[in-house]
């Protein structure tokens, strides 16, 4: 597959975008209905997202699950597809040459001779990239992967099943056209970025998503406050959401470290929703109604998403979907515990009533109290 750089000039200017575009979503979009306005994301269903495809990897997990596919690949992203999820999520940053690549880490990692090399993934050009891991030709062997565990270990990047490194555009090209993107803009948290710089980078990233999404459902999200509003700017068409770890870590940038924070930046930048790690939402349930009352969707990530009873639980709090990591696991949960409201011709026509809501309607009070029922969930 011919493999192209995507050139900045190719996208219209930020002073190009009027202030008053158009957020609109064809229907086309959504294959099951999603309706996007101005600042509104409506979801018609409790939506599950695969994390980095079908789970992120860890490598150091006893848990096989979590090494069972090499995350953020078009392995990966298809194998989520069969379980039928709405949207598979994944990292993006730009190489030097200016091609859109996924990857999640801000390093990349390699072993010669006994020896550690560590280059920053945006200062390789889409060549040195695709170099390392498994390679298209059988002839070829590719630079071994490493990857940093999180106490600062350096551990080979072992999987069960395999699979090479890719490009956004080969993301579109290989991905069952059913699933939806989650595309997270990857920015390094210790740097501050220049305007222009990240201007740059969501130009060449929507070059590529305007060229090939056609009528695959686009979301994005990013932790950056200023590429949020940024890439909400440059685009009128797909939805942007905030990611916030919504006060469970504390950051330099004031607005990345509360719930309240998130909303305010949303409803000044005009962005659709936010994603929250979810233990931000259960040390503050409140926060939920709060962020529907201002029109906004809300997603949630974290690894409690990995058990049924968390997940439930927030679809009683009214949550829009959750990112999670066990996709198999979480949609077979999500198929039996969550029955989806079913308005049909056959039941109007037997003079059914017609279900217009599968949620129990809860007070705060009393999701506080189921909320209380699972503490060593929150606590974790």
């Amino acid at each position: 597959m011919a493999l192209k750089a995507v050139h900045v000039s190719d996208v219209p200017n930020l002073d190009q975008v009027p202030e008053n575009a158009s957020v609109a979503l064809y229907s086309s979009r959504f294959s099951k209905g999603v309706e996007v306005g101005r600042n509104t994301f409506k979801a018609p269903k409790f939506l599950v997202i695969g994390h980095r495809g079908n789970g992120m990897n860890k490598l150091q997990s006893s848990d096989r699950r979590m090494k069972a596919v090499k995350e953020n690949s078009i392995l990966s992203f298809n194998t989520a597809a069969q379980f039928a999820v709405d949207f598979i999520e994944f990292d993006v940053q730009v190489t030097k040459d200016g091609c859109p690549i996924i990857f999640h880490d801000n390093f990349i990692l390699s072993e010669e001779n006994g020896t550690i090399f560590e280059r920053r993934v945006t200062e390789l050009s889409l060549y040195e990239f695709l170099a390392y891991g498994p390679q298209n030709e059988s002839d070829k062997v590719g630079k071994p992967l490493m990857r940093e565990t999180k106490d600062g270990k350096v551990i080979s990047w072992k999987v069960e099943t395999d699979d090479r490194l890719c490009t956004l555009q080969e993301a579109f090209e290989r991905t069952e056209p059913r699933v939806g993107f989650n595309i997270e803009l990857k920015f390094d948290d210790h740097i501050v970025y220049e305007q222009d710089y990240l201007i740059s980078i969501l130009q060449s990233i929507l070059q590529v998503v305007l060229e090939y999404a056609k009528d695959r459902p686009i979301v994005f999200s990013t932790f950056q406050p200023d590429a949020a509003l940024l890439v909400r700017k440059l685009q009128g068409t797909y939805p942007v959401f905030f990611l916030t770890n919504g006060g469970t870590e504390i950051y330099y940038d004031v607005r990345r470290n509360t719930l309240e924070e998130a909303i305010k930046l949303c409803l000044e930048g005009g962005l659709q929703g936010i994603v929250s790690e979810v233990k931000g939402i259960f040390r503050d349930p409140a926060s939920v109604s709060k962020i529907k009352e201002s029109k906004l969707a809300l997603l949630t990530y974290g690894q409690l998403n990995n058990v049924p009873e968390a997940v439930y639980i927030q679809h009683l709090m009214g949550i829009d979907g959750v990112i999670v990591d066990l996709v198999e696991e979480i949609m077979q949960a999500v198929n039996n515990l969550i029955k989806p409201a079913k308005i049909s011709e056959e039941a109007s026509s037997e003079g059914k009533p017609l279900q217009s809501d599968s949620r129990p309607l809860f007070s705060e009070r009393e999701l506080s109290f189921l909320l209380k029922l699972i503490p060593e969930l929150i606590q974790q």
